[in-house]
């Protein structure tokens, strides 16, 4: 597995894994990717460039709810083995660690069903941290779910440690979070 620059040529692949129901959103599902790929259909060549998106040119963000917020600039890589598999992504404020309240973490990734239990996103976060190191952070922050045993066990083997428990935002159903710092210097 590698991570990719999305481009056109794995586009293709990329608008399977969302018609075999995967989601790049874990909270909003199935909605998010019938977005993905209103847009894809609607330009595919400017949903790719937004992918790469270090100056938030994109749409807004809409958040679990319907409420809408600025995007952040950001950007994401496609895990790749002959076929999409997953992607992750790095967002972050220019210039400071903070994220707004709304924003659970730094980095988000998801690997297709199909591809689970391979390792790729242990792979992917290990070989995506240096490029984020070259943004001049810190640190970066992922949170996870309690239960999700296999996020973190992909966090902790790329280095986070946990720093708190907490309550997401009521755009989250108020549900409990882990949040991990892996230190970048």
């Amino acid at each position: 597995m590698q991570l990719v620059r999305p481009a056109l040529q794995h586009l293709p692949s990329f608008v399977s894994a969302l018609e075999r129901g995967w989601s790049p959103d874990n909270v909003r599902g199935a909605q998010a990717a019938a977005e993905a790929l209103d847009r894809i259909r609607d330009d595919p060549a400017l949903y790719v460039d937004l992918q790469d998106d270090r100056d938030a040119r994109g749409p807004p963000i809409v958040l679990p709810g319907g409420a809408t917020v600025a995007r952040l600039p950001g950007y994401r890589r496609w895990m790749w083995d002959g076929e999409f598999c997953g992607e992750i992504g790095f967002r972050w404020q220019p210039g400071t660690t903070d994220l707004p309240p709304h924003c659970l973490g730094h980095i988000g990734y998801s690997v297709v069903p199909w591809k689970r239990g391979r390792g790729y996103a242990t792979q992917a976060l290990r070989d995506f941290l240096p490029e984020i190191r070259l943004e001049g952070l810190s640190f970066v922050e992922i949170t996870t779910d309690p239960a999700n045993a296999a996020s973190r066990r992909v966090i902790e083997s790329n280095g986070g440690v946990l720093v708190e428990r907490f309550i997401k935002g009521p755009e989250y159903g108020d549900s409990e979070g882990l949040r991990f710092r892996i230190p970048l210097t």
